[in-house]
């Protein structure tokens, strides 16, 4: 049977190390508790409600409730892109699409957190549909092109820190790609070619805004997985 497994941070020197292993249908609380509330995680900051929220499991996947009044608790993918989400108070039961996940909880000394490993997503049999007309490619990308290891570097610090805003210049991407033979017009030119024909992006407001399309290509790339974090192995050790 699929089970979900919380565990809480060890970062959190607050918190009660203790793990739980949930089966579909059965739940957990959390919260700061009190001696008229008792709650299954302890998280022991004042800022945590008593009784904070709940978590339960079902099926392959787990939900969240904000048992709080005045905190929005994020829920983050430690493996993703930057990829969250909110859970605001009073929110029953969201659901919660992460394998593997940080619950945060705000406080005035940062935030209170703990793991959530979830059951591995179900996918279907790729052969199971073999009729009809063959699903055309939305970005029909070659990872062997030069303009994908150029699309690789534009993603870097994006991809090594989610919340990292730096986008990286031509001239610092000419630098980081050094002895692949790519000059400043040419990765210029990728750029363009990514922009215009490959992932087709287009500027919205803030016609002066010079780099547009780097910004664009991170953002697109991220958000449908076309850059992942193995292919960083596609670009030259830092510093080599």
């Amino acid at each position: 049977m699929e089970t979900v497994l919380i565990q809480t941070d060890a970062a959190d020197d607050g918190a009660d190390l203790r793990s739980w292993e949930l089966t579909p249908g059965n739940a957990v609380t959390f919260g700061r508790g009190a001696p008229d509330i008792e709650v299954d995680i302890v998280l022991h900051h004042p800022a945590v409600s008593r009784l904070a929220g709940r978590i339960r499991a079902v099926d392959t996947y787990w939900t969240l409730t904000n048992l709080g009044r005045a905190h929005t608790y994020v829920v983050e993918n430690p493996e993703g892109g930057g990829e969250f989400v909110k859970v605001v108070p009073g929110r029953v039961d969201a659901p919660v699409p992460f394998e593997f996940a940080r619950v945060i909880l705000p406080s005035d000394e940062g935030a209170t957190s703990f793991l959530v490993f979830a059951p591995a997503h179900p996918f279907l049999d790729p052969l199971s549909v073999s009729s009809g007309t063959k699903t055309s490619v939305a970005f029909p990308l070659d990872p062997t092109a030069k303009y994908f290891l150029v699309l690789v570097a534009l993603c870097e610090p994006r991809l090594r820190d989610p919340s990292s805003p730096v986008i990286p210049t031509v001239p610092q991407i000419t630098d980081r790609l050094a002895g692949s033979g790519l000059t400043p017009s040419a990765i210029s030119f990728h750029i363009k070619y990514l922009a215009a024909s490959k992932l087709r992006v287009r500027q919205d407001g803030d016609e002066g805004k010079a780099d547009w399309q780097r910004a664009a290509l991170v953002s697109l790339a991220l958000r449908f997985d076309l850059v992942r974090r193995e292919h960083l192995a596609l670009l030259p050790r830092p510093g080599a």
